[in-house]
Parts: C-alpha cells; sequence; structure tokens
C-alpha cells in the first residue's frame, strides 16, 4: 500500500476551506487542518463547502486540530492559508509539525515579504510561495461559499542551503496534489513578480475599501478624484517595486488593474470585512513592506505613506479594543 503524504492545512477560513477542499480529494493526500473559530462546527459536522466551479460538497478531513501540537507528528507539506499577522505565534506553534529534513513550507497569503520569517525560522526547509486569486466567504462557521475565481500561482523561494533540483522536485509535488484535487495551478517565471501584482491589486482595494467603507464600484464613481488617487497609489507601489528589481511590474499595470476591477462590480475586500469584524489586518504585509522599502530606496510615496499611516491607525483602535474586551 502506497503510504500516504501528510499534509496540514493551518488556517482554515474561506479560503484556507477552499484549499482544504481541493486537497482532501486527492486520494494520495491525507489531511489535517487547523481551524480556530470554526474548530468545534467542523470536528462535529466537516465542512460544506458550495462552489460555483466545483458544486456542494461536505468533507471531513482525517485530523481537525486546534493547535499544530495536538497532532504528535510532522508533515511533509504544511499549507499555510492563515491572515499574515502575528506571526511570530505562528512560527512558534509550527515547529513541532516541522522536519527540517523533508517538510516544506507553502505560504498562501497575501502581501509582500512574508517569506522572510519562515526563512529565518526554517532554515533548512523548502518555501513554496503561493498568489491566490480565489473568492470565497464563510458566513456561517463551517459553511463556505466560493464563487467562480479560481486561479492559483505557486513558486519556489529560493534556499541557498538546498539544491535547487531538489526544491523544483518539492515544488512539483505540491503542484500536483493540488492539480489532481481539481484545482488549476500556474508556476509562473518569477513568483515574486505574480507576488507583487496581486499586493499592488491589494493595497488599493483593501486599503481604499476599508477606509472609506465603500465597495470598489461606489468608490470608482463616488467622485471624479477617485481613480486618478487610485492609480497614483498603484504607479507609487509599482515604482517601489521597480526600484526592487522585481521584473516585469510595468507602469501600465496600474490601468490593467483598474480594468480588470470595473466589470467585477461591487467589491469589498477582506480588510475590509476584517475591520468591520474587529478582526487584526493585514497591514504590515499589504503595505509597509512597501513603505518601508519605498523610503529605503529614496522613492517618492506620499499617497501610498498617506494610506499605510491611516490603516495603521485603524489597526491599532481595533488591537486596543480587542485587548479591553478580553478583560
Amino acid at each position: 500500500m502506497t503510504k500516504k503524504i501528510e499534509v496540514l492545512l493551518y488556517g482554515l477560513g474561506a479560503i484556507g476551506s477552499f484549499y482544504a477542499f481541493i486537497l482532501q480529494r486527492n486520494p494520495r493526500v491525507r489531511l489535517s487542518v487547523c481551524a480556530r473559530s470554526n474548530y468545534e462546527a467542523v470536528k462535529a459536522n466537516g465542512v460544506t463547502i458550495r462552489s460555483k466551479n466545483h458544486g456542494q460538497h461536505n468533507y471531513k478531513p482525517a485530523k481537525v486540530l486546534r493547535s499544530p501540537d495536538e497532532a504528535q507528528q510532522t508533515y511533509d507539506h504544511i499549507v499555510c492559508v492563515n491572515k499574515a499577522v502575528n506571526t511570530d505565534s505562528v512560527l512558534k506553534q509550527l515547529v513541532p509539525v516541522v522536519d527540517p529534513k523533508k517538510t516544506t513550507i507553502a505560504l498562501m497569503q497575501n502581501g509582500v515579504g512574508i517569506e522572510d520569517p519562515f526563512r529565518k525560522a526554517f532554515p533548512s526547509c523548502t518555501i513554496i510561495s503561493g498568489v491566490v486569486w480565489v473568492g470565497a466567504t464563510q458566513h456561517t462557521p463551517g459553511v463556505v461559499d466560493h464563487g467562480s475565481a479560481e486561479n492559483t500561482e505557486l513558486g519556489v523561494f529560493p534556499n541557498p542551503n538546498l539544491d535547487a533540483g531538489l526544491e523544483q522536485q518539492r515544488l512539483e509535488e505540491l503542484e500536483s496534489l493540488f492539480r489532481d484535487g481539481g484545482t488549476d495551478i500556474t508556476v509562473p517565471q518569477d513568483i515574486q513578480t505574480a507576488r507583487w501584482k496581486k499586493c499592488i491589486w491589494n493595497m488599493a482595494w483593501n486599503g481604499l475599501t476599508t477606509l472609506t467603507g465603500a465597495d470598489t464600484e461606489a468608490w470608482l464613481n463616488s467622485s471624479d478624484l477617485s481613480t486618478p488617487l487610485t492609480h497614483r497609489l498603484m504607479t507609487e507601489a509599482i515604482e517601489v517595486a521597480r526600484a526592487l528589481g522585481v521584473p516585469g511590474v510595468e507602469y501600465s499595470l496600474a490601468d490593467e488593474l483598474l480594468a480588470k476591477v470595473r466589470p467585477m462590480g461591487a467589491l469589498y475586500s477582506s480588510m475590509y470585512h476584517d475591520s468591520r469584524a474587529g478582526r487584526p489586518m493585514e497591514v504590515e504585509v499589504i503595505l509597509g513592506t512597501a513603505v518601508r522599502k519605498g523610503r529605503e530606496l529614496g522613492v517618492a510615496i506620499p499617497t501610498l505613506e498617506i494610506v499605510y499611516a491611516m490603516l495603521l491607525a485603524i489597526d491599532q483602535r481595533l488591537v486596543r479594543e480587542k485587548a479591553q474586551d478580553s478583560k
């Protein structure tokens, strides 16, 4: 009997539940999931997913965990689909389930620069960077609605301590686990180009929907100032990426992203939903890294700095309120 590939999915929100659904459909995979707010519901009833692309299904992972240390094992692949906040805490939680000789860690998260803390914590592991274009919501614990958006890009975050051929082999294995589960995977020439393009999208729409309380359509139609301001914000982020030497991030990207969002109708961002729910927001990985890099390189980013500063204040207020509520 062929030994199953052990996979831990960390972060069973809406997007995590979608990827867990894909992975558990692969007969080669034995899937564990680490859940938080929906732990009780998933433990009792599994996850129900209602997908425009895949239909309605209910699935039960092999293990449902509150924290990784409950697993009492290590994994071949760890797929992180949690919000990229409180990373130090996440790294500590993952230590018991990582085998430095075999574990591949895939980061299916927003932002840029997210790989660096994982590289420092796990210097012997292969790290896969994942760029996610998937739309899903979870209004009821353990019940997920997935639309038609379903595109994932994967690439190696190169480890100088490992053979490039081994890292490529690990990437191809993870790619096959997703692909055989029924979702398309793209392996771009440079994953950091893909990551920056997605992050520039997020800088604009996460930032502006959160600050204004308006969806993308309402924001763009609100005045003759909204589109030029959005374009300016994106262009400043593009200039940071170009100053860093990220290949393939052209000035035309701002026009492309504006053209992409218009047919999508009224969109609210994940950051908007986090802010309204009182949850920590991914301000640092989506905007903070770009602001710091821009300053270091002498790039003029006044619009980006304003949006970042205002979001930072909102995020700090949410953290204070959550701390007060927990007393």
